[in-house]
């Protein structure tokens, strides 16, 4: 009778919805798979670690403000004087984004040179490793090609204050899982 037909339309309105979440969870899977693939392909083709990366400071204003976004690259010439770069020191979390001040070939393996922030008034060498002179070619992660104005603000706004970080990443999360679509 009529309970039987409400009951497996109940039933089936079950199953619906648990073969639509689990489309939506691949679905999901699939967008970060794609989203990694990417990353993971500029790599190879910048032939840099990373890629792209957000300026976390001002020391490169006016020319570079903070928030911008950097696209790296490690393919060209030789480092030239007033090329920006980003370098990483060993033990240290952050790299820096910095314009070459001074090259020094050798003709040996090593390349070294010496950087220094466009809003500083000295250059790197109290940022290096101590009792290091110059920065070398190994501590770079790349030469900036190109940059977007601000597209990294949202990254820093998330580190300065993590409940951004975590409402924006809620408030995601509750969309991709409860999306009809």
């Amino acid at each position: 009778g009529i309970g039987e037909t409400i009951k497996d339309y109940i039933d089936a309105f079950k199953r619906a919805k648990k073969r639509q979440g689990i489309l939506q969870v691949l679905n999901l899977g699939m967008v970060l798979s794609a989203a990694l693939i990417m990353y993971k392909t500029a790599i190879i083709i910048s032939n840099s670690e990373s890629p792209i990366v957000v300026v976390l400071s001002g020391s490169m204003e006016p020319g570079i403000r903070r928030g911008d976004l950097l696209f790296l690259s490690n393919w060209g010439s030789p480092f030239q004087v007033g090329e920006i770069v980003v370098y990483k020191i060993p033990g240290r979390d952050v790299p820096i984004v910095h314009r070459i001040t001074k090259v020094y070939d050798s003709g040996g393996i090593d390349t070294e040179m010496m950087t220094k922030g466009d809003n500083n008034f000295r250059d790197d060498i109290d940022l290096y490793q101590r009792g290091q002179d110059w920065l070398e070619k190994s501590h770079i992660i790349g030469r900036a090609f190109a940059y977007l104005p601000y597209a990294g603000m949202l990254t820093i706004k998330m580190n300065d204050y993590p409940a951004v970080k975590y409402t924006l990443l809620g408030g995601l999360s509750l969309f991709a899982l409860y999306s009809g679509e």
